[in-house]
């Protein structure tokens, strides 16, 4: 909501700025269709080119990241920790051997089914699994694991962060844009050198218009935007560098509390859950 509020501010004062001036709306209003037309297209054009269609379904998936901000909050770091408390203290119990009926058929483990939200999460199983498996396969070597995971959360972050890189492109491609625009407008201009004055510099105005429109979105919408998308893809990867904090921790010979204690503090700082509250969750924590 607040990319939302920003812009609706950002509108209200560059437009409401320009009236209070004496400005007069009738040649933008006049104006903006054809602009908004050679601007907007050739961007969607240049996008389309510049991406397969696997990348562009991404980017307009990346849109509800924008207006939802990132979706994991304390509640969510508590579960995950939860989890990870319960795997690893029956990895310490039990051995490793033991986890091998939740991380084949994690569908199908009342570890998972315990927490509905992470069982949803793709990333979040797929880490959780791959990593315990390689330890019940006497992969045990803590540097190596943590290189491994530091790779594949490098590689899922690249892969996340690119509808914001395709946004920010056409962001820096729109002020030039708008100069095509504006350069398509003088050359109408000057088709009509024979009008009054007053014709001339409506049509003057109406080419400025795209110099205007190319800068307004890159730099009042579309870079913001990117950016903003870029913020949330970091703080949601945070989420998964918990798991990885969590099994190093582990596998270094940690004990299942303060495995999770390395995990919670590698958490957001205002999603970070306090000692005392992860504690009474792990406390209560019952799974069948």
């Amino acid at each position: 909501m607040t990319t939302i509020g920003g812009l609706v501010f950002l509108l209200a004062c560059v437009f409401g700025g320009y009236v209070l001036a004496g400005g007069k709306f009738d040649i933008i209003l006049h104006s903006l269709p054809h602009e908004m037309l050679t601007i907007g297209g050739a961007a969607i054009g240049a996008f389309v080119m510049a991406n397969s269609i696997h990348d562009i379904k991404h980017v307009l998936g990346g849109f509800g990241k924008i207006l939802k901000g990132g979706r994991f909050h304390k509640a969510q770091y508590v579960e995950m920790l939860s989890l990870l408390f319960w795997f690893v203290r029956l990895a310490q119990q039990k051995g490793a051997m033991a986890l091998e009926p939740h991380i084949e058929k994690p569908e199908e483990s009342p570890a998972f089914n315990k927490f509905p939200a992470i069982a949803k999460d793709h990333h979040a199983v797929v880490l959780i699994c791959d990593y315990l498996r390689m330890v019940g396969m006497n992969a045990d070597d803590p540097h190596q694991i943590e290189d491994i995971m530091a790779r594949e959360l490098k590689k899922l972050r690249e892969e996340e962060l690119h509808p914001s890189h395709a946004l920010q492109s056409v962001a820096d491609a729109l002020p030039a844009l708008g100069i095509v625009a504006a350069v398509l407008g003088v050359i109408k201009t000057m088709a009509s050198i024979d009008q009054p004055p007053a014709v001339l510099g409506g049509m003057i105005g109406g080419a400025l218009v795209g110099t205007f429109l190319g800068v307004l979105l890159a730099y009042g919408m579309v870079a913001p935007i990117a950016a903003r998308l870029k913020g949330v893809v970091d703080e949601e990867c945070k989420y998964y560098e918990v798991i990885r904090a969590v099994l190093v921790a582990h596998l270094h010979g940690n004990a299942p509390q303060v495995a999770v204690e390395t995990g919670r503090k590698t958490a957001p700082s205002q999603h970070m859950p306090s000692f005392q509250e992860l504690e009474t969750t792990l406390q209560d924590l019952q799974i069948a």
